[in-house]
């Protein structure tokens, strides 16, 4: 099982240049677990909002089809597509203390699939037509509020799909991670995915874009040449963001 405890230790090479020892690159710990949620939030907003920013006066298409009107709306699921980010923060802590090679390959793919996914919103700028909300309630506002700072573009691969299967990925099937977080992982990432279409935040296309992509980008983010660029990057600004640490002789 795993804990809170882990952290990354620094030594120096014969050269005298700081560098992560064997021993500290075995778990991830809080110095490697805040590079990576920084890395993450740098990567979320990047494609999103600098996306958002070259395509604004391109034509943008609409990739709904005539089964996304089956989804019932529900504006209550709201909650979940915004509640999901305090799930995902806890998450995040919780892979960041696996074995590094474990983390590494999460943390990997995600920053993996923030690249294809930025590609996607340069080259296929999609857009959506929201349904007008006429109803009241805590519910409607909250939906209000989000329809109002968040336009209905980037829209395929869904980044909210694509995020929530990835956590369920980075726990399934792992023995170390305890099975009601890996069995959380799954019920958020399905409830998730179903949000987006049940409060038209997506269409049924960006969630199987998303899905795929994430499924896609783990897959490669085992292979020790992606892992290890990951690996290395982390390592690096670990060193130069926690400079005040002491650090032990080989």
């Amino acid at each position: 099982m795993i804990g809170l405890g882990g952290d990354l230790t620094k030594t120096k090479n014969e050269s005298g240049r700081e560098r992560i020892s064997e021993a500290g690159r075995a778990k991830g710990g809080e110095r490697y677990f805040w590079v990576s949620f920084i890395l993450t939030l740098l990567c979320n907003q990047i494609p999103f909002q600098g996306a958002r920013l070259l395509v604004r006066n391109r034509v943008h298409y609409s990739m709904a089809l005539p089964v996304d009107s089956l989804v019932p709306f529900l504006p209550w699921m709201i909650g979940v597509y915004l509640g999901c980010f305090v799930f995902w923060f806890m998450l995040y802590r919780l892979v960041a203390q696996l074995p590094r090679e474990k983390a590494d390959r999460f943390f990997g793919a995600n920053l993996l699939a923030k690249a294809v996914i930025f590609l996607f919103y340069i080259f296929l700028p999609t857009k959506m037509t929201r349904p007008e909300l006429t109803g009241t309630g805590f519910w409607y506002a909250c939906l209000r509020f989000m329809y109002w700072i968040d336009e209905p573009n980037n829209l395929f691969p869904s980044l909210h799909c694509l995020i929530a299967w990835l956590c369920w990925l980075g726990v399934r099937g792992n023995r170390e991670v305890p099975l009601p977080w890996r069995a959380a992982a799954l019920v958020m990432a399905v409830a998730v995915c179903f949000s987006t279409l049940a409060i038209r935040q997506h269409v049924l296309l960006d969630v199987i874009g998303g899905v795929l992509l994430s499924e896609i980008c783990y897959a490669l983010a085992a292979l020790p040449a992606l892992r290890g660029l990951y690996a290395a990057l982390a390592d690096r600004l670990i060193l130069l963001l926690f400079p005040a640490r002491e650090t032990a002789a080989d």
